[in-house]
């Protein structure tokens, strides 16, 4: 049987993953994200913030309930990037409205004229026809199902209860 503690540390890890991930493919292979991209972020920055308060608490059952919320927010990123993948393979419009990052400095016409634009109804980069958005959608929601599942599942450790 899992515990609380389990759960905790999988809250952590899986968007601590996903976060660095995302995080990866725009500096290091230049994917800039869109304003979708960027909203599925910060659930995960909530879910980290959670579980990390989740770890230093004791006993487990003033724990369980960031534990709950934190699985909660990743539940959150992956709809939010389901709606995402859905408006990249045209199943439904998106938003009207582009994002693109702008760099910090310098003349600010010219960082607007050759800022990259970055769509998005527009997969920047697929494996096997997912996108990221799609990627984010399958790991977060099957994340979040698992995490509650072991909080309500989990037996109650000793030393963590």
């Amino acid at each position: 049987m899992a515990s609380v503690r389990n759960a905790s540390w999988l809250a952590l890890l899986l968007p601590s993953a996903l976060l660095g991930g995302a995080l990866i493919s725009q500096y290091g292979f230049g994917l800039y994200p869109c304003e979708m991209c960027m909203w599925q972020r910060w659930p995960h920055l909530v879910a980290i913030f959670l579980a990390l308060l989740a770890l230093m608490l004791r006993p487990a059952s003033r724990a369980k309930p960031l534990v709950i919320a934190a699985a909660l927010a990743i539940l959150v990123s992956g709809l939010i990037g389901g709606f995402h993948a859905g408006v990249e393979y045209d199943w439904w419009e998106g938003l009207t409205s582009c994002a693109t990052n702008l760099p910090v400095g310098g003349d600010m016409l010219d960082s607007i004229m050759n800022a990259p634009l970055v769509r998005c109804d527009v997969a920047p980069w697929t494996l096997f026809g997912i996108s990221l958005a799609g990627f984010n959608f399958l790991w977060s929601v099957s994340g979040a199902i698992l995490i509650l599942a072991m909080v309500a599942t989990g037996r109650k450790d000793s030393e963590y209860a």
